[in-house]
């Protein structure tokens, strides 16, 4: 992969690791993201009590002997506890109690990652240098609002970086030659700290003949996207993308549709649109798995803002980049 791309493998910025519902008061989920191996654990519900508690990522290993919390280990009074030696550490990292020692020595404690639960998506925050989150995960006001549906879940492996898969956001040209829109699109880009803003007006084919339709789109940073379909049924797609490990990033989509008057309507037309978008990612995905980044990009008029879209996207990472591609070819032999 790193022959692929001249930039770090991992961006800063908060990235998606699960969603609420699949965390209960009490569980405990091993992850691999960021190239590393982490846990995911909630603290039990005080009685009573309907508030979720809020989640934890650690480091997964044990600093004891290595073991894993994530394969064994349990909540135990709001801590979670090593299945090997019974170790137990807080959420915040620190180790509450060894149940055979009096003395709990200083180096017993694990990296806790800044997490945020919104949305109804669980997201830590990933920063190259370890610095603390700059920027917070907006609301989403369509969520859990009577007047549009609960989420529609889709989710893939791609072999690529977050920033190719947030860069078709401004690729105007691929929309109409390789996802068949009618015309090429008419785009308005702005990039203001860590938010990119592009609204598309398109022409879109419908079994009824052509639509005149919007996108917008707001990409913070590279793990989280809001976008926004206006024409044929109002639909908001919740997009997160987070990196695996060097090969790999793992893709969510969030649907919502704003609901018709009737429900079937509502079903039938939603659906359709849904399908529509999932069968444009999985037309990008063989590109997103085999192309190399080209820098600088050979762009001519009807590209849309590439360049732009890059000069915005150097600041999500913590080290040097944008080294040419041939140069990082010829380094690795």
């Amino acid at each position: 992969m790193s022959s692929r791309f001249p930039f770090p493998r991992y961006p800063d910025g908060w990235f998606q690791v699960a969603y609420t519902h699949e965390l209960a008061p009490g569980a405990v989920m091993p992850l691999r993201y960021f190239g590393k191996d982490l846990v995911l654990f909630r603290p039990e519900a005080p009685e009573g009590t309907p508030l979720l508690p809020a989640p934890h990522v650690l480091d997964a290993h044990c600093p004891h002997l290595g073991a894993h919390l994530g394969h064994g280990g349990k909540v135990v009074d709001g801590c979670i506890q090593c299945p090997f030696h019974a170790w137990r550490f807080e959420g915040e990292g620190g180790c509450a109690s060894i149940p055979y020692a009096q003395k709990i020595p200083p180096g017993a404690r694990l990296r806790s990652w800044p997490v945020r639960e919104v949305n109804g998506l669980i997201m830590v925050w990933h920063h190259g240098a370890q610095r603390p989150p700059s920027w917070e995960v907006p609301h989403v006001p369509e969520f859990q609002h009577p007047e549009w549906t609960d989420y529609e879940l889709r989710r893939w492996q791609v072999r690529t970086h977050n920033q190719e898969m947030t860069e078709n956001a401004v690729d105007l040209a691929h929309l109409h030659y390789l996802h068949g829109t009618a015309e090429l699109p008419v785009t308005l880009a702005d990039a203001r700290e860590h938010v990119l803003h592009v609204v598309s007006n398109i022409v879109m084919k419908t079994p009824f003949g052509r639509t005149q339709g919007t996108i917008e789109v707001d990409a913070h940073g590279f793990g989280f996207t809001l976008t926004r379909f206006k024409g044929i049924v109002e639909t908001l797609l919740v997009n997160s993308v987070t990196t695996i490990d060097e090969d790999s990033v793992d893709v969510r989509f969030a649907f919502l549709v704003k609901k018709l008057p009737h429900k079937d309507a509502t079903s039938t037309v939603g659906q359709a649109f849904m399908a529509e978008i999932e069968r444009q990612l999985e037309q990008d995905i063989p590109i997103w798995e085999n192309k190399v980044y080209v820098h600088p990009p050979l762009l001519v008029s009807g590209d849309g803002p590439i360049g732009m879209f890059r000069r915005w996207a150097g600041q999500f990472y913590s080290e040097p980049r944008l080294v040419p591609v041939a140069a990082r070819l010829a380094e690795s032999g």
